[in-house]
């Protein structure tokens, strides 16, 4: 194999990759990145057996080939090297990868390409598209919300429903939940009917995958097990799904509410945070007061003091006081950009929903606090 590349093309594709890399694995395969060739490309790929991931970059590739490298090792040697033209070698049946750039040398102990897992990104029978930017919108918004608690693996991911031609996002961890539902030009979601769940491990890898190529089409596609991300024929995710059923999430949701309060999004959340320093550390317990046209938010830490900050806000309901997480609370503020945001409850005990006009297809909920 000769192939010559950039030292940034060379760089940036192993970065894509290195994330996904099984750096404590028993399989010393796993650590490692497949190196292929095509006519005018480089291929990595890489896998931990849950996540795999392949990047093809254009590169000058005058002998074919395919070998298997240490992922971390050649990713370590790349960052340091100049901004200057690669030269991959490997001369004959040698299992050395020779690497120079200017007058620097490197010789890489190579494995057979063999021995390392066969993977597969994609299946045309389940396929269609999404532009990244909507997939970028689905995480951001709703992935705060995903279970920390591996006990429950059915809550430690994103759930993906298609509903009404739409696609609905649900995370919630029994605290919280954050729900969007996404518009899709003719889309073919047949294949989400019965909904997914994308592990919260993967969540990363497709983040770095929509920033890598905003407002572009990707291909998104399913099987029994898999789901599959193409992001123009470049950037490939293949992402094992968790196998179990997701809670019923609907049952959260208060059919209809009595109160309504409405705030500027950038007061209120401002507030929250301010506050908040002066919460209990394993609470985050914070206090809403709310009165005809104000709301008052407290916060009592038996060491360190009080704190507390009235804002303006239209609400004319009965006059209650009501406790949050104001980690959860300002997490859930943090979907929204600006204007807006209404507060729509029944009780101090009662499931919170939190909307905003400016963001018609998002529906965050928490659960209040007994403090």
């Amino acid at each position: 194999m000769r192939v010559k590349i950039t030292t940034q093309h060379l760089r940036d594709s192993l970065n894509k990759v290195l994330s996904v890399v099984d750096k404590k694995s028993s399989r010393p395969i796993l650590t490692y990145t497949l190196i292929s060739t095509d006519e005018n490309a480089l291929n990595f790929s890489a896998t931990d057996l849950e996540v795999s991931a392949k990047v093809s970059v254009e590169a000058n590739v005058e002998i074919e080939g395919k070998f298997c490298v240490n992922a971390k090792n050649i990713s370590d040697i790349v960052r340091e090297l100049p901004q200057e033209e690669i030269l991959l070698e490997i001369i004959g049946d040698k299992n050395i990868l020779s690497l120079k750039c200017k007058n620097i040398h490197y010789s890489l102990l190579v494995f057979r390409s063999d021995d390392f897992p066969q993977l597969t990104f994609g299946n045309e029978e389940s396929e269609f598209k999404l532009n990244s930017n909507q997939l970028s919108e689905i995480i951001n918004r709703t992935s705060h919300a995903i279970s920390l608690d591996e006990t429950r693996l059915n809550l430690n991911g994103i759930f993906l429903q298609e509903i009404d031609s739409k696609i609905r996002a649900v995370a919630t961890d029994g605290h919280r939940l954050s729900m969007l539902d996404t518009e899709v030009e003719n889309a073919e979601m047949r294949f989400l009917l019965g909904g997914v769940i994308i592990p919260r491990k993967s969540i990363n890898e497709l983040k770095k995958l929509t920033e890598s190529f905003s407002e572009n089409l990707i291909k998104v596609s399913l099987d029994e097990s898999f789901m599959y991300v193409n992001a123009q024929d470049k950037y490939f995710l293949s992402i094992r799904l968790i196998a179990r059923e997701y809670p019923k999430y609907e049952a959260v949701i208060p059919p209809k509410t009595t109160h309504k309060l409405v705030a500027d999004k950038d007061l209120f959340f401002n507030a929250v945070k301010r506050i908040k320093i002066m919460s209990n550390e394993k609470s985050n317990g914070v206090r809403l007061h709310l009165g005809k046209d104000e709301m008052t938010i407290t916060a009592n830490h038996p060491s360190l003091g009080e704190a507390r900050e009235k804002i303006q806000v239209e609400y004319d309901g009965n006059e209650m006081e009501i406790g949050f997480n104001a980690k959860y609370l300002s997490d859930t503020l943090s979907v929204f950009s600006d204007g807006n945001v209404s507060l729509e409850l029944n009780n101090e005990l009662s499931p919170v929903l939190i909307k905003s006009e400016n963001l018609s297809g998002y529906l965050g909920i928490i659960m209040p606090l007994k403090l």
